[in-house]
């Protein structure tokens, strides 16, 4: 097997073809480790900075463009608001094949998330993945926690998935547009909203989080649902 490949999915089995075909996909992985209180860019766990996210596909970390989803349009850049008094916004952008479907994702504390200094309070933290920039307290596309108000470390539960959510997961959205011979591309982005008081009077913004994004990525070679014998492309 290769050791990387560029063009359509990894496909495993030992029946390619007939009702009882076996193959299956090969999981896919993406990661990102942020440390909210590394302003370094372009270093390991950068966390990027108020207005500015940071994309899963640097080693180490650098800064990430959020796009506003469009199938058609000229990519254009998200804003992602500055920091306030009463939120702070940190997170990574994941790109991916368009129609993806998203398995799984963890959202592992390391580093439990506080402020410091000032008049600074912290009153939760959470974690939503969708295809573009989530407000605090806003229903995600794809996958969230809930507010999370403990000075909590370890892996966090997912919020449990509404109808959409589950439906969105099956397919991701064409999100960045790129014309040509180039492949669309999907965004899954995870913000990280913190919620307090007073926060702009902090001398001090820590905590780290991992961030497992698995997914699989379709063959559009092998038919569809209703089409069969899928072709003979994997």
């Amino acid at each position: 097997m290769a050791r990387s490949t560029f063009e359509g999915p990894i496909l495993s089995g030992d029946n390619r073809f007939g009702p009882l075909r076996n193959v299956g996909y090969s999981q896919l992985v993406q990661n990102a480790d942020v440390n909210i209180a590394n302003l370094v860019v372009g270093t390991s766990t950068y966390g990027g900075s108020s207005g500015q996210f940071v994309a899963s596909n640097g080693i180490p970390n650098v800064n990430g463009t959020v796009f506003v989803p469009s199938a058609t349009a000229t990519p254009t850049a998200q804003t992602i608001p500055a920091d306030t008094a009463t939120n702070i916004y940190r997170g990574v952008v994941f790109y991916l094949p368009t129609s993806s479907d998203l398995d799984d994702i963890f959202f592992d504390i390391q580093t439990a998330f506080a402020v410091s200094g000032g008049t600074a309070a912290l009153t939760s933290v959470q974690f939503l993945a969708s295809n573009n920039y989530t407000a605090a307290a806003g229903n995600a596309a794809y996958f969230q926690t809930a507010a999370i108000t403990s000075n909590a470390v370890g892996r966090q539960a997912l919020a449990t998935f509404t109808a959409t959510q589950i439906g969105n997961q099956t397919a991701t959205s064409t999100d960045i547009y790129q014309g040509g011979t180039q492949p669309n591309l999907s965004q899954v982005v995870v913000t990280i909203a913190l919620v307090g008081t007073a926060l702009n009077t902090a001398t001090s913004v820590t905590g780290q989080v991992n961030v497992t994004l698995r997914y699989t990525q379709p063959d559009n070679n092998i038919g569809t649902l209703t089409t069969y014998p899928y072709g003979n492309f994997d």
